[in-house]
């Protein structure tokens, strides 16, 4: 199997992600589209697609004018039955490839957070694995409605719409389940400038929070991953 991943931003890596694909021995091809790489134009031969998150929101295609191929190849994907991996952005993307709004600036969260499975969640094998409420790290502004025909998988006061599956396995994650706690200290360095401007505090609360909620939201995120490659 083969799958494709679209970075959408510098240092989003797979994390957790790429275990998984490493252990169900799946290849992987990555394409940096923020630095201008193309999309192939041969993706029927991609089992799966992933879209990786990114600093823009997933309105911008002017700073981001790949965005409308992107929809189209998220929405192929899904017609022929193949599975779509959308996080954080790579999220907000899947739901307005499939005709929901997004709202920009309207639900910022950073850090571990809490999430709480619907019933559907509970019941859906992307994630009837987990906890019924399980911390996860956070790190967005924006958020986006359900799209018509999708199922709400996951869910916390902030961005109702956490996880949610449109089609046999379109997946969307509006949290960073692929960022283990290894992930995130990298974050923490190579965007120190960034966490600093908007959250000053998570220098000083990062190892505690970390101590706190790391290892359970690792071995939710790892569950997720391995759950989506199944669906390959």
């Amino acid at each position: 199997m083969r799958v494709l991943t679209i970075q959408n931003f510098e240092a989003t890596g797979l994390g957790q992600i790429a275990t998984a694909l490493d252990e169900a021995s799946v290849a992987v091809d990555v394409v940096k589209a923020y630095e201008g790489e193309t999309i192939p134009a041969d993706t029927g031969r991609y089992d799966g697609l992933i879209v990786l998150g990114g600093e823009q929101n997933a309105l911008d295609d002017a700073r981001s004018p790949y965005f409308p191929a992107l929809l189209d190849e998220m929405r192929a994907f899904d017609r022929s039955g193949r599975a779509v991996l959308g996080i954080c952005l790579g999220a907000q993307l899947l739901a307005r490839a499939h005709g929901a709004e997004n709202r920009i600036g309207a639900a910022p969260e950073f850090g571990w957070c809490a999430v709480a499975l619907t019933d559907e969640g509970r019941a859906d094998p992307l994630t009837n694995g987990l906890a019924p409420t399980f911390p996860i790290f956070e790190w967005h502004d924006d958020t986006f409605t359900l799209p018509q025909g999708a199922v709400r998988l996951a869910t916390n006061g902030a961005a109702p719409n956490q996880a949610f599956r449109i089609g046999r396995a379109s997946y969307g994650a509006q949290f960073h389940f692929e960022a283990d706690r290894k992930l995130v200290r990298e974050w923490n360095g190579v965007f120190a400038d960034v966490i600093a401007a908007s959250h000053p505090d998570w220098e000083t609360i990062h190892a505690a929070e970390a101590a706190r909620h790391g290892a359970a939201a690792d071995a939710a995120g790892l569950a997720i991953a391995r759950a989506w490659v199944k669906a390959l």
